[in-house]
């Protein structure tokens, strides 16, 4: 019992110093810390220099899947599948901009039929969809990277698919159309 006595005392005087030692803490009036010490081998002091003329940056394999050498149906199939689960909501089924969140006030995306969208490069669609673009948020955590390009090469399908006259369309996919026509005209 003597030592649970003894033991109060202790506690209370140690919550004491340890509260006492706690002043206001000022973020605003800190020294500033130096992030780089002067380099006396470079020019100017200088510590971080240009990279070297022609390096090639060191791309992390995780965040970046080389682009597939080939577009097959395979993997047009996959990226229409991956665009209809993470793109739609935002960009419509038909790339319009019109998705199922711009009806909820959300600001409207881009149509992919922009002259913008079709002269972008697809390293620059597959930047967007890994790290965000304007009020678009970042896709690269919920998209796998191979799936990204397979989003990429779908996207370019939309495109061509957008601005296609008829008359170059194969005869089987103008009868397919008159016919489509023909029943809408029906209704």
């Amino acid at each position: 019992m003597s030592r649970t006595l003894a033991l109060g005392p202790c506690l209370g005087l140690g919550l004491c110093l340890a509260l006492a030692g706690c002043g206001e803490a000022n973020m605003r009036d800190q020294p500033r810390a130096k992030t780089w010490d002067a380099n006396r081998f470079f020019p100017q002091g200088m510590t971080m220099r240009e990279p070297v003329a022609g390096t090639v940056p060191r791309i992390d394999p995780a965040r970046y899947v080389p682009r597939p050498a080939r577009i097959d149906a395979a993997l047009l199939a996959r990226g229409q599948e991956r665009y209809g689960i993470a793109c739609t909501p935002c960009h419509g089924r038909s790339g319009d901009g019109k998705g199922m969140i711009v009806a909820r006030g959300f600001p409207a995306a881009p149509a992919f039929s922009g002259a913008d969208l079709r002269a972008a490069s697809s390293d620059r669609l597959y930047a967007a969809i890994t790290q965000g673009h304007r009020a678009m948020f970042g896709m690269g955590a919920q998209v796998a990277p191979a799936d990204r390009w397979a989003i990429v090469a779908y996207v370019r399908a939309l495109q061509l698919s957008q601005g296609a006259e008829v008359a170059s369309l194969p005869e089987e996919d103008r009868a397919a159309l008159r016919a489509r026509a023909g029943r809408e005209a029906a209704r």
